[in-house]
């Protein structure tokens, strides 16, 4: 058995298609006609965007509109004047020719991205590397693979599936996909899930060791590949995809539901969103609202800050798409693993426990008024419910000054204020949340980073991944004391962390008192069926046995035994 990350989930048994990464050679020369050689350059630029136009036209089709506008992206970086400026200069000044001034320039900036500080920023390094691929191709004229034609049943094994290869691909065709890099925020997770094929990505050697034409079996749920099965397990895995078959298909009739718990409960199901157009995604898989916008993706890819028209009209526009429903959305969090370089932070050794968040803007007063300016004029002017939420906050007078500074800027544009409450994710805001509690109007817990600064170890960290589990005695009792110390001071209590859309700990965030549990879109009737599941007293019962354990293990082999279905 293999194993891998679980990307997108369900099961998928077929036959192994290898598709390699063809290397793209040639001979540098250089060139007496500079100017003819930069002609043949832009021809080749216009010739990939044309390509890509058709590309995202086919996505469109056969993913969604939401997707494809991944790939129009590969349009835009190839039409940025300075990186094409760079190509052309070296063209001129060193006489070399267009493939090696293409290839240089991109792996410069394939660099700088995988060099970055966070992983999204990093995945962007393989986007580079699909366009110098594809214009490579283009200038040298090599055709491209067909992956349209794939026969039924195939399992597709790729060192990396790209925007462009998805494009390409018959979903009905496709049993599984198989990568040897990628990981969860990665466009191969990204586009998987769209497709909802199940994909395992970052499986060691995978174009190796899977031969073509063997018969595999692909776990997307568990990230585990089974080369060459044995009859019987192909068909305890038939028997195991015919199930989730049928509890997706189920899951159906949670569309238009409100969410209760068995005994009635009124509970809530938000979508967490990184960018406006996701917002469409959040309506259609039925979330009742948004409960984590993270607004850094406007400030990232591109040379300068945005202006507080452009960030009114990006946050009226998730407010439009959810027509009246509560849109939290989450103020600037730079710095630590999201590094914006026209911000110019200075590079810190532990950027995590850095100059980052609401301690850069409240030190940046002027950019985050407009940010702040940005947010009230979108509450004013839709039939949202907008509310601010501000992270990594660790004293009172961080909530205070924001408090402030919200308010002041409300009365002198003579429009309400919204509401203003705070992600809890720092171990001294889960200390004093009941202090916060009187300057908040709401909480929201962030479990990813609340459980790695309570058990001080860092998540992208291998060697000390063991520690990283919400399912700590230490982790559940601090979302615990938070969610009590909400419910004391009389506000809500939301979850935007992973651990919200984890079946196991779903009976004890209802017993612990939780209201809105913020997912993914894709996880939003699977969240709202598991809440579904339990009754209060039910939920009471385990809560009592969990928290009398006494390690990570413990806790999670008791709801293993006692809550999976």
């Amino acid at each position: 058995m293999l194993k891998g990350i679980a990307a997108s989930e369900g099961i998928g048994i077929g036959k192994v298609v290898t598709i390699r990464q063809q290397k793209v050679t040639y001979e540098q020369r250089q060139v007496a006609d500079p100017d003819g050689e930069t002609e043949r350059l832009h021809d080749a630029i216009e010739q990939f965007k044309e390509r890509t136009e058709a590309l995202a036209q086919e996505m469109e089709k056969s993913v969604n509109p939401k997707e494809a506008e991944i790939i129009r992206g590969h349009m835009v970086m190839l039409s940025d004047p300075f990186m094409v400026s760079q190509m052309d200069d070296m063209i001129k000044n060193d006489s070399i020719c267009a493939e090696a001034a293409a290839e240089t320039v991109l792996d410069m900036f394939k660099m700088m991205f995988a060099s970055a500080e966070d992983e999204l920023t990093q995945q962007r390094a393989t986007d580079v590397e699909d366009i110098k691929t594809r214009l490579l191709k283009i200038l040298l004229g090599i055709e491209e693979a067909d992956l349209k034609t794939l026969p039924a049943g195939t399992v597709l094994v790729v060192n990396d599936l790209t925007p462009s290869m998805t494009a390409e691909l018959n979903r009905d065709n496709i049993a599984a996909i198989v990568t040897e890099s990628g990981g969860l925020t990665s466009h191969s997770a990204i586009l998987s899930r769209a497709l909802e094929i199940p994909a395992v990505l970052s499986v060691l050697n995978a174009t190796v060791t899977l031969k073509d034409s063997s018969t595999v079996i692909v776990d997307g749920s568990n990230g585990e590949v089974i080369n060459d099965p044995a009859v019987s397990q192909v068909e305890e895995y038939e028997a195991r995809r015919d199930e989730y078959l049928k509890e997706k298909e189920m899951l159906k009739s949670f569309i238009g539901r409100e969410t209760l718990t068995l005994d009635g409960a009124k509970k809530e199901v938000f979508c967490n969103i990184g960018n406006p157009k996701d917002g469409i995604q959040a309506k259609e898989r039925d979330g009742e609202g948004v409960g984590l916008f993270r607004t850094e993706f406007l400030f990232m890819d591109r040379d300068s800050m945005p202006d507080e028209q452009e960030q009114y009209e990006a946050y009226k526009k998730v407010c439009d798409t959810l027509e009246g429903k509560t849109i939290i959305i989450r103020t600037l969090d730079v710095g630590g693993d999201k590094e914006i370089p026209y911000m110019n932070l200075v590079k810190e050794e532990n950027p995590f426990l850095g100059f980052r968040a609401v301690r850069y803007c409240l030190q940046n007063e002027e950019q985050y008024k407009l940010q702040l300016r940005a947010l009230i004029r979108a509450n004013n002017d839709t039939t949202g419910n907008l509310w601010i939420m501000v992270p990594m906050v660790t004293t009172v007078g961080e909530m205070k000054a924001v408090r402030a500074m919200v308010s002041d800027l409300a009365e002198e544009m003579d429009m309400k204020m919204p509401k203003v409450g705070t992600m809890i994710e720092t171990p001294a805001a889960f200390v004093i949340a009941d202090v916060l509690a009187k300057y908040c109007d709401f909480f929201s817990i962030g479990t990813n980073d609340l459980t790695q600064y309570i058990m001080a170890c860092d998540r992208g960290n291998s060697n000390v991944a063991y520690l990283y589990k919400a399912y700590d005695p230490a982790v559940l009792r601090a979302i615990r004391r938070i969610i009590e110390s909400g419910i004391d001071a009389g506000i809500p209590v939301g979850m935007c962390g992973e651990a919200a859309a984890d079946p196991l700990l779903i009976p004890m965030l209802i017993s612990f008192g939780l209201e809105e549990f913020s997912v993914s879109p894709t996880s939003v009737l699977k969240t709202r069926s598991e809440i579904a599941r339990w009754s209060k007293a039910e939920a009471d019962r385990i809560t009592d046995d969990v928290m009398a354990l006494e390690t990570a293990g413990e806790v999670y082999d008791y709801l293993m035994k006692n809550v999976a279905k």
